[in-house]
């Protein structure tokens, strides 16, 4: 009926869901679009009509598009053709694919969406092809986290930034000598926020500013580690010693050292105080409730007052990561006291920053928050966690290897914004 139309964008403003009535029947369009609401909101995202309703929109459009409202018929090739196609590509709607594309793997043997928009590096504009080339490989080669190979990438365009307009007659990094160190050195020295970057929303206020000393520091470090890697790769040959000649000058390193964020006692007071008393009408609103889950903002707020955790290790605690000490337990010691039921809570804590999971005592006012918090939680699809798992090979998914996939207590979506907790 729809004679391979696929341009719907174009006729304007209408109801999409009538006609996907008119095209396919009432009937099929409702149950597909029931399935994927219900694991939906069994993930957290708010079932009304106001909140669904763009969600609903997108997976009206694709089955359009697909010339069919089955699930089955929304293979992996299927859903990388809806993915391309312009009803679908703007950015308002990237959040609703992106949640109607999980649905749908989780409910048929569909490939998963692709990685979010927002976590796929940028191109490096600004600076000689052969420079990105390798600063590229380099990347895709390295070992360290993705998160410390993100930001030394883009310290690495800077500098090739800044060869463009002070060395262009280098353009690649087997061009460097410990001159051209040197002056990279120096103009790190002397170089403000706002120097040599790709983008500059957000720098109206900082633009300008001289980098801090840590900064600077960083800067040295990932070049340092830039040239010792591919020198050790060879790939390109050994002209310098990286150590030596971007070692960081002692002006910068004597600005360096601990410099821990003293709280004052009654300002920590208040926040012990703000923390153990949350309510409800303490926090903004939607049109239906609260962004997140009373019970999840108290077990959050717990967590960072008691737990003396990294934001990460937080968002990364699993379900069960509580236990109780049980009665009858003898103090260690000379004591021959008992200790009483739950006078001990355990948290578990992942796999962190500087060493492997471990166990640490915590308050029993933490205990209760996130027992109260996993009382009330959505059922979530597992994630893995990047920092517990091994690597998984390229097209198999943690059940065909045998990785553990696990479940966070923290959820996926929020509950009724469908976005990243």
């Amino acid at each position: 009926m729809l004679g391979g139309f696929t341009d719907f964008h174009r006729i304007g403003k209408f109801f999409r869901r009538s006609l996907a009535w008119r095209v396919f029947g009432q009937e099929p369009v409702e149950n597909t679009i029931t399935q994927v609401a219900d694991t939906l909101n069994s993930w957290g995202y708010h079932p009304s009509k106001g909140a669904f309703g763009q969600f609903r929109t997108v997976l009206v459009q694709m089955m359009l598009i697909n010339h069919s409202p089955l699930l089955q018929d929304m293979t992996t090739e299927a859903m990388a053709r809806i993915r391309q196609h312009p009803a679908i590509t703007p950015k308002s709607r990237r959040g609703q694919l992106h949640g109607v594309h999980r649905a749908i793997s989780e409910l048929r043997d569909c490939g998963p969406p692709p990685k979010s928009i927002h976590a796929v590096m940028p191109d490096i504009d600004g600076a000689a092809d052969p420079w990105v080339d390798l600063v590229e490989r380099w990347y895709n080669t390295s070992t360290l986290t993705p998160k410390v190979r993100g930001m030394f990438r883009s310290i690495l365009a800077k500098a090739g930034r800044w060869l463009v307009a002070e060395h262009p007659h280098i353009i690649e990094p087997s061009q460097w000598t410990r001159e051209t160190c040197a002056g990279w050195v120096a103009a790190l020295d002397r170089m403000t926020v706002g120097d040599y970057v790709q983008r500059r929303a957000g720098l109206d206020k900082r633009g300008g500013l001289p980098l801090s000393p840590r900064t600077k520091a960083g800067y040295l470090t990932a070049t340092r580690t830039f040239f010792r890697d591919c020198q050790e790769w060879g790939w390109i040959p050994r002209r310098f010693d990286p150590a030596r000649a971007l070692a960081t000058p002692r002006s910068i390193a004597a600005l360096l050292g601990p410099n821990p964020r003293v709280i004052a006692d009654d300002i920590w007071a208040k926040l012990l105080w703000s923390g153990l008393n949350i309510e409800p009408g303490d926090f903004p609103t939607n049109t239906y409730r609260l962004c997140s889950p009373i019970e999840l903002i108290r077990a959050v707020t717990l967590a960072w007052l008691f737990a003396e955790l990294r934001s990460n290790e937080i968002a990364r605690l699993r379900l069960g990561c509580i236990r109780w000490q049980h009665d009858g337990f003898p103090i260690p010691g000379d004591s021959d006291e008992i200790l009483a039921q739950d006078a001990i809570c355990l948290l578990d804590i992942p796999t962190h920053k500087t060493g492997t999971a471990f166990t640490k005592p915590v308050d029993p006012l933490l205990g209760k928050a996130i027992e109260a918090w996993e009382a009330v939680r959505p059922t979530q699809p597992k994630m893995l966690d990047r920092l517990a798992n091994v690597p998984t090979p390229a097209g198999a998914t943690p059940r065909e290897i045998g990785a553990p996939a696990t479940a966070t207590l923290l959820p996926i979506v929020s509950v009724n914004q469908g976005k990243s907790a």
